[in-house]
């Protein structure tokens, strides 16, 4: 079956952010005597919404936040995206070759997610084809946002491809009815990535046209 589109995750597929991002959370979560470390954000709290986060961190560890912990969060991250934030290794050409019609999908807020495009030269390549968890009820792993995005850009759920890094963000993707690749080439995920058996793996953007190719070919996933 022919792609119409393929729907990218931002951080960790796009932007190479997520080690940034769970620097900045470890830190302020250390400054409240809330101790947790790279692996425990990896598992716990990748790929979701940061108010998501937020309300895992008071339910687990039964403390408050300061009431202007986000926006703390938000602005220090960004700070921080000025001068390390990169794509991911190897994508600018990729993304660029693409005929395919492409968009995002992420769960974070729409100013980082537009500040990151900017960051990366990236804004122009996308457009208003970018599409967050603000605008629907559930964010991933319920299917909401990647039925959105391709609603939004007119194609049906079938002819679309995921590209994810997280696992909410993988059973999202399935949830929506579409194929979905699993990227693990992003910082965050070297040497500490777990197979995840449904979907097929990638860790180096030089293999997504075959990649691309074979799933447009009618190729199955494992």
């Amino acid at each position: 079956m022919q792609l119409d589109l393929v729907i990218f995750d931002c951080d960790g597929v796009i932007a190479d952010s997520e080690v940034l991002s769970a620097t900045v959370l470890i830190e302020q979560l250390a400054a409240l005597v809330i101790d947790v470390s790279p692996g425990y954000v990896r598992q716990y709290f990748l790929g979701r919404s940061f108010p998501t986060v937020a309300g895992m961190i008071r339910d687990r560890f039964r403390r408050p936040l300061p009431d202007d912990f986000e926006a703390q969060y938000r602005r220090r991250l960004l700070e921080r995206y000025e001068t390390e934030l990169h794509p991911t290794p190897g994508l600018l050409p990729i993304l660029s070759s693409l005929t395919v019609p492409v968009c995002i999908a992420s769960s974070s807020s729409p100013p980082r997610v537009a500040r990151t495009l900017q960051i990366l030269g990236l804004a122009g390549r996308f457009g208003g084809n970018v599409f967050t968890a603000s605008q629907v009820a559930l964010g991933k792993p319920a299917p909401d946002l990647f039925l959105f995005a391709a609603d939004s850009m007119g194609v049906s759920p079938a002819r679309a491809l995921v590209v994810e890094d997280s696992r909410p963000g993988i059973d999202a993707g399935l949830a929506a009815g579409m194929r979905v690749l699993h990227f693990t080439g992003g910082s965050h995920l070297r040497g500490a990535s777990d197979p995840v058996a449904d979907v097929r793996s990638f860790d180096n953007w030089s293999e997504f046209p075959q990649l691309l190719l074979d799933l447009g070919q009618g190729a199955e996933q494992p």
